[in-house]
C-alpha cells in the first residue's frame, strides 16, 4: 500500500473541541491526497496511465496537474469554516477569531455551507429532470413530436400517482404525470408532495413528519434553503440541519424518481444488453460522436437520426465508414442502455484524456460534470465542441440549443440534424489530426432495472430468499462522482473487489460505474473473483456488479431495495442495504448520499464533507442521526478499512434480522 493511503484513523469516530485539534485533523487528511505521480504508478485501468502520459506528449495539462498545483489547499474551506455569504467578510474561523464579524460560529457557517451545496444539489438534478418533464408534457399536447417510448412504465406510474387511468390515451396520460411531477417540482402554495407520498413506504413518511422535514416542493425547499441562508436570517445550526433534509428529500422524490420517471416514461426503459467500453473501442475512420451530460432530450434524437439511412449515407459519402457514438459521464449511459451502439468511455473527471485521443471528431456537451478544461484540448485536436443548452455554455464552443424557455422545443428534429452534419463536416476537416488510441477493451454487461431482473427471475423472491439465507450477504449501491482527493478510480474497485469476495452484490451508476465497466466487474469474468454463495446464487449468467445506468438511476437501485424490504416484509431501515459513493466531488454527490440516509440506509465515503470545523455539525452527520432516521455518513480515506465497515454493518443489520 502506498503511503497516502494508510488510515489515519481519525475520521467517523473522533470529534475535534477546539480548533487545535480539527486543524491538526485537516492536516493529516491533506496528507493522504494523492499525487499525479501516485496516480500514474496506482490507478487501477492501464488505459488512464497511457492516456495521462499521452496528454504530457502534448504539452497539455490535466486535472491532475490542476491538483497539484492547488496544493496545499485552503485550510478553512477544507473544514468547511470560511464564510463568503455577505459582503463585510468573508470571514474565517481561528482561534483568535472564534466567530465572524455578524457573530456567526464555526457551527453555523459550516452548516450553511452544507445546506447551500445540498440546494444545489436539488437544483440540478431538478433542473435536467424539468427538461424531460415538459418534455413528456409537450409530446402529450401535440407541441413536440417524439414517440412515447415507455407506455407501461407510463401507467404503471399514473396509477401509483392515483389517476383514474381508464379510457385515458397515453397522450392524455403523458400530460396529467407531466403535470403532477412539474407541481411537485415547483409547488409553492403548502401541500403533499404527491409523488413522495405516492411511492415513499408508509413507515419513512411518518418518520419525517415526526421530524417535521416533509418538503413543499424541490423549489420551495432551494428557495428556503437559500433564503434562510443570507445574512442575518437562520442563526440556529439545528434548524438549517432540518431544511437540510428537507432538501434532501425534495432531491429523492422530485429531484431524482420524479425525473426518472419521466425520462422513463419518454425514452423507454433499460434493455439488457452487452457494450464495448474503454478507448480501445474508439474506432478510427468513423464520424467520432462523444455524448457528454446529464439531459437525454436531444442526444436521444441525434443518437436516433444519427442511425438512419439517409446519415449514415452523407458520412459515406465525406468518406466515413459511418457514424459512431460514444459515452462520457451520464448522457452517454442513458443512451447507451437504450440505444445500443453507445460505447462507454469515461466519467466526467477523465473527459479530457478521452479528447487527447485525437480520435473525435465532435463532443455534443449538454449540462453537468462538463469541465471548462476541455476546451483547450479540443482546440489542440480540432475536435468541434457543441453545446445544447442555454444554462451551459463553454466559451469557443458552438452552441446549437434550446433558448432560454424552450421556446424552440419544436425545433429537436432540426437540432439534431444540425449537430449531425456539423459532425460530419468536421470528420472530412480533421483527415491530418494524429490520433493515439490505447488498446484496451472489454464486454460489459449493462441495462439492469427492477422490471427486467424481476422479469429474469421470474418474481422478486427469488432474490429476497437469496438474501435470507446468506447467499446475498447484502446489497449495495456503489456509485457517485470521481475525485483527485482519493487515486482516480481506486477507492472504487478496491471497495468492489472486497464487496463481492464477501458475497455481497454490486448496484452501480453514474461516473463511478465507469471503472466497473472498463475493468471486467461488469462481465461474467468477475465471477472468478466473487464469493461462493453469490456466484452460486448468480449462475454462469449474471455479472456481480449490476449496472443500472446513469447517476439519475439510483432511483432503480431504491427501487429494487423497496421491492426487496416488502417482500421480505422488513422496513428499509432494517435491511442489510448500504450506499457508498468513495470518491464523491460535488452538490449532487452529497445530495444523493443523504437521499439514501433518509431512507435509513447508511452512507459510505473515502472523501470528508467541509465539516471538520465544526465538531456538532460532524457529530450530527457521523452519529446523532442513527437515532433520527435510522442512518449515518461514515467517511474513510482508506479504502480498504472502510470496505471492512461496510462488511462490518451489513453482517450486524443481518445478525439483528436474524438471518445469520
Amino acid at each position: 500500500m502506498s503511503s497516502h493511503e494508510h488510515n489515519h484513523g481519525h475520521h467517523h469516530h473522533h470529534h475535534h473541541n477546539d480548533f487545535h485539534d480539527y486543524n491538526e485533523a485537516i492536516k493529516e487528511y491533506k496528507k493522504t491526497f494523492p499525487s499525479k505521480e501516485d496516480v500514474l504508478e496506482h490507478t487501477p485501468d492501464p488505459a488512464v496511465k497511457e492516456l495521462i502520459h499521452n496528454m504530457e506528449k502534448v504539452g497539455l495539462e490535466t486535472v491532475f496537474d490542476r491538483f497539484d498545483a492547488q496544493k496545499p489547499h485552503c485550510t478553512f474551506g477544507m473544514a468547511g469554516i470560511c464564510c463568503k455569504n455577505c459582503n463585510i467578510g468573508p470571514c474565517r474561523i481561528t482561534k483568535k477569531s472564534p466567530r465572524g464579524v455578524c457573530g456567526a460560529d464555526a457551527d453555523l457557517i459550516v452548516s450553511r455551507n452544507l445546506l447551500r451545496w445540498v440546494a444545489s444539489g436539488v437544483a440540478g438534478h431538478g433542473y435536467r429532470g424539468r427538461e424531460s418533464m415538459l418534455a413528456l408534457k409537450w409530446v402529450g399536447e401535440g407541441k413536440l413530436n417524439l414517440p412515447i417510448l415507455g407506455p407501461e412504465k407510463l401507467k404503471k406510474s399514473a396509477t401509483t400517482l392515483g389517476i383514474d387511468i381508464e379510457g385515458k390515451s397515453i397522450k392524455e396520460l403523458a400530460v396529467l404525470v407531466a403535470d403532477i411531477l412539474l407541481e411537485d417540482l415547483s409547488r409553492t402554495v403548502p401541500d403533499k408532495h404527491k409523488t413522495m407520498h405516492a411511492f415513499a413506504t408508509p413507515e419513512r413518511v411518518k418518520v419525517w413528519k415526526e421530524l417535521d422535514i416533509l418538503p413543499i416542493s424541490a423549489y420551495h425547499e432551494i428557495t428556503d434553503a437559500l433564503h434562510r441562508t443570507t445574512t442575518g436570517t437562520d442563526s440556529d445550526w439545528k434548524n438549517i440541519m432540518q431544511q437540510l433534509s428537507r432538501c434532501g428529500l425534495a432531491f429523492s422524490w422530485s429531484s431524482v424518481l420524479a425525473s426518472s420517471i419521466a425520462i422513463d416514461s419518454l425514452f423507454g426503459l433499460p434493455v439488457r444488453s452487452t457494450v464495448k467500453c474503454n478507448v480501445g473501442a474508439l474506432k478510427e475512420g468513423y464520424v467520432n460522436i462523444a455524448l457528454h451530460g446529464h439531459s437525454p432530450l436531444l442526444v436521444s434524437e441525434i443518437v436516433r437520426l444519427g442511425k438512419t439511412e439517409e446519415f449514415d449515407a452523407l458520412a459515406k459519402k465525406h468518406g466515413a465508414k459511418g457514424i459512431q457514438f460514444y459515452g462520457i459521464c451520464c448522457s452517454g449511459l442513458s443512451s447507451m442502455y437504450r440505444y445500443g451502439g453507445v460505447i462507454p468511455l469515461s466519467n466526467a473527471i477523465g473527459a479530457e484524456l478521452i479528447v487527447g485521443t485525437g480520435a473525435l471528431d465532435l463532443w455534443v456537451a449538454d449540462v453537468q460534470d462538463v469541465f471548462p478544461a476541455i476546451m483547450e484540448v479540443a482546440n489542440c485536436f480540432k475536435t468541434v465542441v457543441v453545446t445544447t443548452s442555454d444554462s451551459a455554455r463553454l466559451p469557443g464552443a458552438e452552441h446549437y440549443a434550446y433558448d432560454h424557455e424552450h421556446s424552440n422545443i419544436a425545433q429537436t428534429e432540426n437540432l439534431a440534424k444540425k449537430i449531425l452534419t456539423r459532425a460530419i463536416v468536421s470528420f472530412a476537416n480533421r483527415r491530418d489530426i494524429p490520433v493515439t488510441i490505447p488498446q484496451y477493451e472489454v464486454n460489459a454487461e449493462v441495462g439492469f432495472s427492477l422490471e427486467n431482473i424481476i422479469k429474469q427471475f421470474g418474481s422478486i423472491e427469488p432474490i429476497a430468499q437469496a438474501l435470507k439465507t446468506g447467499k446475498i450477504k447484502g446489497i449495495i449501491n456503489l456509485v457517485g462522482c470521481n475525485n483527485p482527493r482519493v487515486l482516480y478510480e481506486k477507492a472504487i474497485t478496491d471497495i468492489t473487489s472486497k464487496l463481492i469476495k464477501e458475497n455481497i452484490l454490486v448496484l452501480t451508476n453514474g461516473c463511478a460505474s465507469f471503472p466497473l465497466l472498463k475493468l471486467g466487474y461488469c462481465n461474467k469474468s468477475a465471477l472468478e473473483h466473487t464469493g461462493s454463495q453469490l456466484k452460486e446464487f448468480l449462475g454462469s449468467d449474471l455479472p456481480p456488479v449490476w449496472h443500472m445506468g446513469e447517476c439519475l438511476d439510483n432511483a432503480r437501485a431504491s427501487a429494487l431495495f423497496r421491492a426487496l424490504a416488502d417482500a421480505c416484509g422488513k422496513d428499509l431501515k432494517d435491511m442489510p442495504f448500504a450506499f457508498a459513493s468513495p470518491e464523491w466531488s460535488n452538490e449532487k454527490g452529497v445530495a444523493a448520499a443523504l437521499s439514501f440516509r433518509l431512507l435509513g440506509i447508511n452512507s459510505y465515503h473515502c472523501v470528508e464533507p467541509p465539516v471538520q470545523g465544526s465538531p456538532n455539525v460532524m457529530k450530527y452527520i457521523y452519529e446523532d442521526t442513527k437515532e433520527t432516521i435510522g442512518a449515518v455518513m461514515v467517511v474513510d480515506v482508506n479504502p480498504d478499512s472502510l470496505g471492512n465497515k461496510i462488511i462490518e454493518d451489513i453482517e450486524a443489520k443481518r445478525e439483528a434480522l436474524s438471518w445469520s
